[in-house]
């Protein structure tokens, strides 16, 4: 799930005031729209079609994830991919400490049991998220295969979880922080990095456009 940053604070020449966090666009909306159609070939590639396919997004933009993936897999299979959404709330380990999240529901297209079903989201990080989303779906029912497709794979891991498919791997500082954004839900659709001042940034490539990741 995507992490919240400020807006920085720029001066005259648009370079940002020292003492504010830098924030930069890692992925546009083409570069996402790519993304998405390659993560929907390998989706199907590695399920050999459409069969049995089934995609739940974990709330809020792992579900608009998801339909973006479903549509890509519908043009290329000319069917329907059955998807819908997981809700994870009551199974995140951060309760006691943000007691006060609303619970929200879960919408499933189908029965899952027996199913392939596909995880959306828009951000990997710690990996815990997504271990709520294995138990919440446990409770459900008995999945033939349970795969992972993120947006942005950004590292450090907390839990052994890797994603099947990925959009882009972002290397990152722990002290950064990773924003999805889409049209869905935001009015626009972006990746940014936003730096805290005095940080220093992790290493990543010339062109974020050359990234991707097969899993």
């Amino acid at each position: 799930m995507s992490e919240t940053s400020p807006t920085p604070a720029t001066g005259l020449s648009g370079d940002p005031v020292p003492g504010t966090e830098s924030t930069r666009v890692v992925m546009d909306a083409d570069r996402i729209a790519r993304a998405c159609a390659r993560m929907a070939h390998q989706i199907l590639e590695a399920n050999r079609g459409a069969k049995d396919l089934m995609l739940l997004g974990i709330p809020t933009r792992g579900v608009h994830l998801a339909h973006r993936l479903a549509a890509a897999m519908a043009d290329v299979e000319g069917v329907a991919i059955p998807t819908g959404s997981l809700d994870i709330t009551m199974y995140r380990d951060d309760l006691r400490r943000q007691p006060t999240r609303a619970v929200g529901h879960t919408h499933l297209p189908g029965p899952i049991d027996d199913a392939v079903v596909v995880l959306v989201d828009d951000v990997l990080y710690s990996g815990r998220t997504v271990r709520a989303a294995l138990d919440a779906l446990g409770d459900i029912g008995r999945p033939r295969v349970v795969r992972l497709a993120v947006l942005v794979d950004r590292g450090h891991r907390q839990l052994p979880i890797r994603a099947d498919h990925v959009g882009k791997n972002l290397p990152t500082a722990a002290s950064e922080r990773v924003r999805v954004r889409l049209e869905e839900s935001d009015g626009v659709t972006e990746v940014t990095i936003s730096r805290p001042p005095g940080s220093i940034a992790a290493d990543s490539p010339a062109d974020p456009a050359d990234f991707s990741e097969e899993a």
